[in-house]
């Protein structure tokens, strides 16, 4: 399976001959959507830089919400974890964490989380995530030490940072060194994408930057 950053919070994942595409993005954040094709269209929630389904060539079923799904060989289930009191949650807007199991890998796209999970969300739901794209950037998500708090609580194989400030995002968003220094971490490997499979998995965390693919490669 391959995993390639679109920006943001958009990547695209291809198993052979199913593609996904999570959290599409409009042209108002500054940065330039490729044109791909996809089986299946995730969006976490319902902002113009997760939600431009318009930027994916049509054909595709689209995902909005919690459920649980399978289409083309991929089991997707769809989880609206919600953080502080009831009344507190209720008035934020809606944020679906997406679970995508692959032939031999799980990934979860946790979109524009705003809190930190507790142990009882982890073990019910979450507690065995192979490959996790977790939002570093804070904005109107997790900022670095909150992300820092939730890979540990999830304890992934892989990390991958996403929603964090790259050159030309006209949104306000830390960079990504900040969720790496939580980390304690100088070096990180940087791949244009990441092929893997489970029996390439590491045994203990590796966090992975992907570099931004301005076109369909």
């Amino acid at each position: 399976m391959e995993i390639t950053w679109f920006g943001h919070s958009c990547f695209r994942m291809r198993e052979r001959t199913v593609s996904v595409v999570t959290d599409p993005y409009s042209g108002e954040i500054g940065l330039q959507l490729p044109r791909t094709r996809a089986d299946i269209v995730t969006v976490s929630n319902n902002s113009s830089d997760h939600n431009y389904i318009r930027g994916v060539k049509s054909g595709f079923k689209l995902l909005t919400g919690p459920g649980e799904y399978e289409i083309a060989g991929v089991f997707v289930t769809g989880l609206e974890l919600r953080g502080g009191t009831k009344k507190q949650s209720l008035a934020k807007p809606r944020n679906t964490v997406f679970l995508f199991e692959f032939e031999d890998v799980t990934v979860c796209h946790l979109g524009d989380l705003d809190h930190v999970l507790t142990q009882a969300q982890v073990e019910e739901t979450l507690s065995a995530v192979d490959v996790l794209l977790v939002p570093v950037g804070a904005g109107e998500s997790l900022n670095a030490a909150q992300a820092a708090e939730v890979v540990s609580l999830l304890e992934p194989r892989i990390v991958i940072p996403m929603h964090y400030h790259v050159k030309g995002c006209t949104l306000k968003l830390d960079p990504v060194n900040k969720f790496l220094k939580e980390l304690g971490l100088e070096q990180v490997i940087t791949h244009e994408s990441l092929k893997v499979s489970h029996n390439i998995l590491p045994e203990e965390t590796l966090v992975i930057l992907l570099e931004l693919q301005s076109q369909v490669v």
